[in-house]
């Protein structure tokens, strides 16, 4: 097909859609935009984006696209690694509305795998394309059943997507891939034909697709030999059209088509073959001194039958210990300083299987082989989740990986059989070396699946020129020894035009053949697999030729430091569309797209969009449409992507420099004035207390911008005074903490100051407040000018504060606070604002008040707690989401369980969705709400009437009482009760 002359956003074709179906259409600049990149490297502008919300609604696209010659492209997650999901088309995504889930029915005998093999199933289920691997699974527990294809994707990879790409995961030894666990497709065809294809009748009991069926045969037949000849004989191979598992059952054209990366079909229903899910599960650390010699041993590990066997190398384990997400973990599993690991998993659906049977063949073998006593053994489910978070973290851990070249995704995928692994990694090895870069290796080593990446810039023209080079070279040494270039993530751009060298010309035009059997107009995603371009296009890169160039960039008016990026255009960059940010389950990000479920309202979303704007990609006024704003406002600061996201994509940070810019082009708002300058006006204000109470309950806060339904805070009428704790005894000889006391505690909450006050001399603790100099108001972290972008303000009640606090933090006191949202700016932002040894000193020193109370216990400072008699009482606790990104909420956790008589449940929870003066916007409580209502609030509302609640941000306690009408209080507060004093 011929390249489309429509262009980008043309409102022709979009009226036209908008006309035809039932799902949004959107053609604006950043949607196409933030559409144009997926988990490669690659970007290319789509022609718009349908969000199709049922099946008819894509019939209907695809009539406009034959009428209108454009092509049409079907997207899930947008995770591929080789740019299959992006393209000059119209994107239909299928993620927000095709969704559905249908129920699980019995399957009778076994499925052609068309490998010769009969794969066995205990039960199949059918979905919708957009359905979210994870999502399933968690519907499918209950019946003890679970689909087994599992890539470390599956947080947000859709089985749509899954199927087109044939992807595969850790377990793929002994499940297989999705060709081979998909029993059937729904298709709609490009000439709008819909129809199953193990079963395609029509109304007169004909094969409505007889004639595509018996071409396919017919090129299967003539090509037979050629297949067998060339087709690499490895445990995965995802590279073509799937013409060697082409075979007589009614299931040959599905296991034709998964894998066919939307170039044949739009898949519009899946049905699927389920497994026993096991019931019990144990995990064998192999240590090994270095990489090439795991990666022998691995022919002889899987006689064994494990269910798993996965390589982690030593690069990956130091950048792990770097970071306090994983190091911890590493300490439970790792025995000195290995060169590689092998992790072995055996799994059995039998819960009293005995496993340890099997992990003491594994010790005897390695021993056998050379390596005794080299195994550590992860028995309990904890220890195995602590394994496999760095083994699924891989990506993560690899990427933050220090300096301009980073680890890039182009061979990583390769495949070869084991007994050739360990002379393919020293080969690549050597080519690595050869042309001056490193890489980092983890694998589904029981198939012979290495996940390399080798380190370069790919906006370095030198290094832009090794891709191609490496590729070539390593394609080389993987034909050489049998394999395939591509074993999991599929051929897009980035593969398709290696095909030719890895099958031949022969088997190129057979599968050609394939493609107009099935699209004859062209139309469904082309230049993927046959007639691809080059996949070293510049054009096609994401840094483009012309990419940031001086007369296209827009950068911002930079007021926070950004030096460890490089810039904040570094920070946005920093993006590598893993798509992270769009997981659903109850962690802390992306509230707002867990929410809204759109694209614009996930980090990537926004890091993207934000790039494009500043790169003068969406034109000149691209920071400030509606679009962008609509995006950015969505974003609660939660600073979970800081934490969570694999590239450490900070947009909390981003949003205050976008929202400074917002100000500077159009002022600051009036409701954003008065919420953000609380602080200041607060004493005054305090005086009325319950005349300025008694007016916050009348209506009229809608003229302000203020949601009527919300409650206001209730001013105190006796507030915290720091005099109180200079006139509160406490022991000379304790070691000294500054307690810091924030604008919320003070003037709304202070009996969670006082509760405080009274942990801190029970544990022995010489206390002194964290005062202003006499004579001035209070201090404040800064927060509510933060979260207005008001930053030069932030900036002055910073220094304030820091001014203040720096006797005690060079001191080696430890500054501890109360509010999450305010101890973390001080960590956090205050050393953006402030950068130098100074601020850096005082965060060193700044902890939440259970950190603080956490390490005296286990100082031998323990707390006196008094004995509680009756029945032991629960504590649900819901951790803030800034607690959650700077891992303060397990020192939550051990605090409370120390209390006498006392059960702590904590609540699987993401955001409380108020999100500070985020919930207050009128324009902004529906999505507060639907927040909530994702996790925490129906929680609430099913607990027992005598549970107490636990929440230690201001704004989630407000959440909570709007939403449940129940009270939730500090941890402060309920572990001061337990002291049994006045």
């Amino acid at each position: 097909m011929a390249a489309t002359r429509i262009a980008p956003g043309d409102p022709t074709l979009e009226r036209a859609l908008t006309r035809a179906v039932e799902g949004e259409v959107r053609f604006d600049a950043l949607t196409r935009g933030i559409y144009s990149t997926d988990a490669s490297h690659y970007q290319i502008e789509p022609l718009g984006v349908v969000s199709p919300r049922s099946v008819a609604d894509v019939r209907a696209v695809l009539e406009i696209a034959r009428d209108r010659g454009v092509p049409v492209l079907p997207r899930g997650g947008g995770t591929s690694q080789c740019g299959q999901t992006i393209g000059r088309a119209i994107v239909l995504d299928t993620h927000r509305h095709l969704d559905d889930i249908g129920s699980v029915t019995s399957i009778g005998g076994g499925v052609q795998s068309g490998h010769g093999s009969t794969v066995e199933f205990a039960g199949c289920v059918e979905v919708g394309p957009g359905v979210v691997l994870d999502h399933l699974n968690t519907a499918l527990a209950p019946t003890g059943l679970w689909f087994p294809v599992d890539p470390s994707t599956g947080s947000r990879a859709t089985l749509g997507g899954m199927a087109g790409n044939n992807s595969a995961g850790s377990r793929s030894i002994r499940y297989g891939m999705m060709a081979d666990n998909v029993i059937d497709l729904e298709v709609v065809l490009s000439d709008g034909r819909r129809l199953w294809l193990g079963e395609a009748l029509g109304a007169d009991g004909g094969d409505v697709i007889a004639a595509e069926r018996a071409r396919v045969i017919d090129i299967h037949a003539r090509h037979a030999a050629e297949i067998e000849r060339r087709t690499p004989r490895t445990m995965r191979n995802v590279a073509g059209y799937n013409l060697d598992r082409i075979g007589p059952g009614p299931e040959a054209l599905a296991r034709l088509l998964v894998g066919s990366e939307g170039t044949l079909a739009f898949f519009s229903r899946l049905r699927l073959g389920l497994a026993e899910l096991p019931r019990r599960r144990v995990l064998g650390v192999c240590h090994f001194p270095d990489l090439v010699r795991a990666l022998d041993s691995v022919q002889h590990l899987v006689t064994l039958g494990p269910s798993a066997v996965e390589l982690v190398d030593a690069n990956v384990l130091r950048l792990a210990a770097e970071q306090p997400d994983f190091r911890s973990a590493i300490a439970g599993f790792v025995k000195g300083t290995p060169g590689a690991l092998l992790l072995v998993e055996f799994a059995s659906p039998d819960p009293d299987a005995d496993l340890e049977h099997d992990l003491q063949r594994l010790d005897q073998l390695m021993g056998e082989i050379g390596y005794p006593n080299s195994v550590v053994e992860a028995i309990s489910p904890s220890e195995q989740a602590a394994v496999w978070s760095v083994r699924k973290g891989g990506l993560n851990i690899v990427m933050s990986m220090a300096g301009p070249r980073k680890p890039i995704s182009f061979i990583e995928d390769c495949v070869v059989p084991l007994e050739h692994l360990a002379e393919y990694a020293t080969e690549v090895d050597a080519i690595f070396r050869r042309h001056g870069t490193d890489g980092t290796w983890y694998a589904h080593a029981s198939v012979g699946c290495l996940h390399v990446r080798p380190a370069l810039n790919l906006r370095d023209p030198d290094d832009i020129a090794l891709v191609r080079t490496i590729a070539e070279e390593t394609h080389e040494v993987v034909r050489r020894f049998g394999g395939t270039h591509s074993g999991e993530h599929g051929d897009g751009i980035l593969r398709s035009e290696f095909l030719t060298a890895m099958v031949g010309e022969q088997l190129v035009g057979a599968y050609r053949e394939v493609k107009e059997t099935f699209d004859p107009l062209g139309i469904l995603n082309p230049g993927k697999i046959v007639d691809p371009p080059a996949m070293d296009d510049r054009s096609l890169f994401r840094f483009h030729p012309t990419y940031a160039s001086d007369d296209a960039s827009r950068t911002l008016p930079v007021v926070l430091d950004w030096s460890a990026t490089g810039g904040l255009l570094g920070a946005t960059e920093q993006c590598n569309n893993n798509g992270a940010c769009r997981k659903t389950d109850p962690g802390v990000m992306c509230p707002s797209f867990r929410a809204t479920g759109e694209e614009q309202h996930s980090t990537r979303g926004r890091a993207n969009a934000l790039r494009l704007a500043m790169t003068g990609q969406l034109g000149v006024d691209g920071l400030d449409t509606p679009e962008m704003v609509e995006a950015m406002s969505l974003c609660i600061s939660c600073k979970g992507c800081a934490r969570e996201c694999p590239a450490g994509v900070d947009m909390a940070r981003m949003k205050i420099e976008w929202q400074h810019h917002r100000n500077e082009q159009s002022g600051v708002p009036l409701r954003e004035r008065m919420l953000a300058a609380l602080p200041r006006i607060a004493p005054r204000l305090a005086r009325f207390a319950p005349v300025v109470n008694a007016l916050g309950r009348l209506p009229g806060r809608g003229m302000v911008g203020l949601a009527p339904e919300r409650a206001l805070p209730r001013w105190s009428g006796a507030p915290w005074r720091d005099a109180e704790m200079n006139a509160h005894d406490s022991p000379d000889d304790g070691p000294a903490v500054a307690l810091f006391v924030d604008t919320f505690s003070r003037w709304f909450e202070p009996e969670n100051a006082r509760a405080a006050r009274r942990l801190l001399k029970a544990s022995g603790a010489k206390t002194v407040a964290l005062a202003a100099p006499a004579g001035e108001r209070p201090l404040c972290c800064g927060r509510t000018y933060l979260s207005a972008g008001m930053v030069d303000e932030a900036r002055e009640e910073a220094k304030r504060l820091l001014s203040a606090a720096l006797p005690a933090a060079r001191a080696g006191l430890p500054i501890v606070g109360l509010e999450p949202s305010c101890l973390y700016t001080l960590r956090d932002e205050i050393p953006a604002l402030l950068p130098g040894s100074e601020a850096e000193t005082l965060a060193g020193q700044a902890l939440m008040l259970e950190e603080y109370l956490d390490a005296a216990w286990k100082e031998g400072r323990e707390l006196p707690f008094a004995p509680q008699g009756g029945a032991p009482r629960t504590l649900l606790r819901h951790g803030h989401c800034h607690q959650k990104a700077f891992g303060g909420v397990p020192a939550v956790d051990r605090m409370l369980s120390r209390l006498p008589g006392v059960e702590v449940q904590p609540i699987e929870s993401g955001c409380c969705g108020m999100a500070g003066a985020f919930g207050y916007h009128a324009e902004h409580y529906e999505t507060s709400m639907a927040i909530g209502e994702l996790d925490l609030l129906p929680q609430i509302r099913s607990a027992d009437a005598a549970v107490r609640l636990i929440a230690d941000g201001t704004s989630c306690r407000a959440q909570i009482a709007d939403g449940t009408g129940r009270q939730a209080v500090h941890a402060a507060v309920v572990m001061a009760e337990a002291l049994g004093e006045g």
